[in-house]
């Protein structure tokens, strides 16, 4: 079965693999931007089609838009035989999915992969140069704390940039709030990266600069969101113990274009 797959397929698993949830348009703007807008969204729900067939990749049985969406409300998780099939390739076991996960769960990663796919987008419109987009948990940092505790900084995605044609590199960690957390809650996330950016072990491994934090806020009501979103800015600034330059809080249809601006807003 692994020689029947394509170059193609086996970047869709691999895919799917990387970001555990995701939705057909998702793998089309990824695996079939370079086919035509008339043939490759067909061809990308056939070959999907193909591999959900081969136990190759699976879908949840909650579809993004409901039944009445068809197939491109079906969210594809990898499946048994794609599981075994990335084994062999990797030597290593896979984990595998066992239940159906919450709302919350899928939401947040078909998020994050939406970040992703969006920056993809903008690379493929030579709107920017997408050099690195790593999720976890190659984005996540390990780093010694105060007292010598070992602890590990979590972004949803750590991405490398650059203006389209430009040789300067601009790095971001990025995080997904969808409203489920507490101001609080995402305040401490904001000292975590402060602890770490003091820690200058990001700078060390760069060329001694800390990427930018963006926080892609957004919520059910998007009057709600833009409450969280002023929340957040107003808590950061009163907090002495953070770099308010460190931080940037967007609204998600904002990243790209901040992104592409190099961070000013």
């Amino acid at each position: 079965m692994a020689d029947r797959l394509s170059n193609r397929d086996w970047a869709i698993l691999r895919s799917v693999q990387q970001h555990q949830l995701m939705t057909v348009d998702q793998i089309h703007v990824l695996h079939f931007a370079d086919l035509a807008p008339t043939s490759g969204p067909r061809i990308a729900r056939r070959t999907l089609a193909r591999l959900r067939a081969m136990a190759i990749l699976g879908t949840l049985h909650r579809r993004i838009g409901g039944v009445r969406a068809g197939s491109n409300g079906l969210v594809h998780y990898v499946d048994d035989i794609g599981n075994r099939l990335l084994a062999r390739d990797s030597g290593t076991a896979i984990r595998r999915r066992k239940h159906e996960p919450t709302e919350r769960f899928m939401d947040h990663r078909l998020a994050i992969a939406s970040t992703h796919v969006e920056l993809a987008a903008a690379a493929q419109s030579s709107a920017l140069d997408l050099l690195r987009c790593d999720l976890e948990p190659p984005a996540w940092r390990r780093y010694v704390g105060l007292g010598g505790a070992r602890l590990v900084l979590k972004p949803d995605l750590y991405v490398e940039t650059a203006a389209s044609g430009s040789e300067f590199v601009d790095a971001w960690f990025i995080e997904i709030d969808l409203g489920t957390e507490s101001i609080p809650t995402v305040l401490k996330k904001c000292r975590e990266y402060e602890a770490y950016r003091r820690t200058g072990t990001e700078q060390d491994r760069s060329d001694g600069a800390f990427p930018i934090v963006i926080w892609s806020m957004s919520a059910r009501d998007p009057a709600v969101a833009e409450r969280r979103r002023t929340a957040l800015r107003t808590a950061i600034a009163a907090d002495r113990t953070l770099t308010d330059a460190l931080f940037r809080i967007v609204a998600p249809k904002q990243l790209s274009l901040l992104i592409q601006k190099g961070g000013d807003t």
